[in-house]
């Protein structure tokens, strides 16, 4: 059953730590990417949603997508560093503006607690993904530079 598109998008608590796993399992399964499977999962987030470093939005009932945001203290700035660490929405669910709602909850609660920036990582061949941010506003170069930003990391296991 197709979600409402004006469907309110509200904050996850430790009871849907389950439905967050099972989209955020999908999500990766979508696009050949490791999971560690919803169960664990679950567990994870039984732990973190309770706390102030990890926020997660749901849309829809059932929930057809969510975004997840990671908070972290900034040197630079006296409110935090926030990471979007994912966004999904539901294949047979996209193009409803789901994912704008979804990413302007995100927005406003990053705002709220204080963040002068969100930041997000998109794969350079997810040409979808990075014609929507920067629809929403969002670049990969700082205010008056010409030269992209890069995100690099490095496995520690």
């Amino acid at each position: 059953m197709p979600t409402d598109p004006a469907a309110p998008v509200r904050r996850a608590r430790v009871a849907d730590a389950a439905v967050v796993a099972v989209l955020l399992d999908d999500f990766n399964r979508e696009f050949d990417t490791y999971t560690p499977g919803a169960e664990w999962l679950t567990e994870r987030l039984t732990r973190l949603l309770p706390g102030d470093d990890l926020a997660v939005f749901l849309i829809g009932e059932p929930a057809a997508g969510l975004a997840v945001l990671s908070f972290r203290p900034s040197v630079w700035t006296p409110g935090p560093a926030v990471v979007l660490d994912e966004l999904y929405v539901r294949p047979e669910q996209r193009n409803q503006r789901l994912g704008h709602a979804l990413l302007e909850a995100a927005c406003a609660l990053a705002a709220q607690r204080g963040a002068e920036s969100l930041e997000v990582n998109v794969d350079g061949i997810d040409v979808d993904a990075r014609r929507f941010y920067e629809a929403h506003g969002f670049s990969n170069t700082e205010p008056g530079e010409t030269e992209p930003m890069y995100f690099y990391y490095r496995e520690l296991a």
